[in-house]
């Protein structure tokens, strides 16, 4: 039996790692890509980081180059698959995990290669699991192409002519700012756009939030649960000067659907024949088979990633200790800060063993 099992080997579960290599357990990252690094090459090809790679690195290891640049998708793949071999991390790859359930002085991972079993368990899933679509995704004719921004590779894939993006995040900002180089780009948003600029001050912007207190706010505090409050921000000018243009068209949120017809909120309405849907995503924790462990939504249940559950923990979430948690750049402080739990779970379960032997 191992001491602890990390399912995920993202940014978060190498960073989980590199902590428990420096303690005397036993443990194994698994992870359901063909290499390290695979969850960022999948990505769309242009994408690129908004934090500089100052603010992309794990603990342990800097990112080489400038470190006033931002790193690609595949610079960012590349670091963590020599993050894990730097620090000689244990990886399972092409591992998928069907089952987790908790039986005694432990768990049980019922992979599609074997049966293991670990005293301790750390979810590195991830918050970006199954791709949402709304429901009237389903009520297009079936002319209109349409895509989720998780599938999204480049602009070869969208067959000719307008697209309408629905969703104001980050991707679905980026997205609409590529496409609109060359057509006809509208973006259907639910509430207004918030932007930050990359560099302010001739300096980062995370510089300026670190600083400021609001990088790594903890949830709690009277400063994160302001900052939460207003929201996500788009990172980058670029798609607001593309708006002001009239480059990209913004329309309110998209309310009904008839055929080929849209129906926003606003009351306006137009006819698409590509669609992207950048709605984000949803929890897919079917496979944890674990009582307690997520609440009646199927989300984790957890404070600052532990969970009610003895010797299970949640790490990677957004909001999950701070309000970096779920960047590349606070990963570490939360798997730091867990690491002092999952020491103590791991004396417990040796204590608990011990009496049962005795007794």
């Amino acid at each position: 039996m191992l001491d602890v099992i990390i399912i995920g080997a993202g940014q978060a579960g190498l960073s989980m790692g590199f902590f428990l290599k420096q303690q005397e357990v036993s443990f194994l990252l698994l992870d359901a890509g063909e290499r390290v690094g695979d969850s960022w090459r999948k990505r769309y090809d242009s994408l690129i980081l908004f934090t500089p790679k100052s603010y992309s690195a794990l603990p342990g290891l800097a990112f080489e180059g400038d470190q006033d640049a931002f790193p690609s998708k595949g610079e960012m793949a590349d670091y963590l698959e020599t993050y894990a071999e730097h620090f000689s991390l244990p990886i399972q790859l092409r591992t998928h995990v069907q089952k987790v359930q908790q039986v005694d002085m432990g768990f049980k991972v019922v992979t599609n290669k074997e049966i293991l079993y670990s005293k301790q368990i750390v979810i590195a899933s991830g918050a970006f699991q199954a791709p949402f679509l709304p429901p009237a995704s389903q009520q297009y004719s079936k002319d209109v192409f349409q895509i989720h921004s998780s599938a999204y590779i480049s602009p070869k894939q969208i067959p000719e002519g307008p697209v309408l993006v629905v969703g104001g995040g980050n991707s679905g900002a980026q997205i609409a700012t590529e496409l609109a180089e060359d057509r006809e780009v509208t973006i259907a948003i639910s509430h207004p756009f918030k932007f930050l600029p990359l560099h302010f001050l001739g300096k980062s912007i995370f510089f300026w939030l670190e600083t400021l207190g609001f990088l790594y706010a903890g949830t709690d505090t009277k400063r994160g649960v302001w900052f939460r409050k207003k929201g996500d921000r788009i990172f980058g000018v670029e798609c607001r000067n593309l708006i002001r243009s009239g480059k990209v068209r913004v329309k309110s949120r998209v309310v009904d659907v008839q055929g080929e017809r849209t129906i926003f909120q606003d009351g306006s309405s137009m006819d698409v024949k590509n669609i992207i849907w950048s709605t984000g995503f949803v929890p897919d924790y079917k496979w944890l088979e674990v009582n307690g462990a997520l609440d009646e939504k199927g989300e984790p249940l957890h404070y600052r990633g532990v969970s009610p559950v003895e010797g299970l923990f949640f790490i990677g979430l957004p909001w999950q200790r701070q309000r970096g948690s779920a960047l590349v750049c606070g990963v570490g402080r939360d798997a730091e800060y867990l690491l002092s739990f999952i020491k103590d779970a791991l004396r417990k379960a040796e204590i608990d063993s011990l009496e049962k032997y005795i007794v």
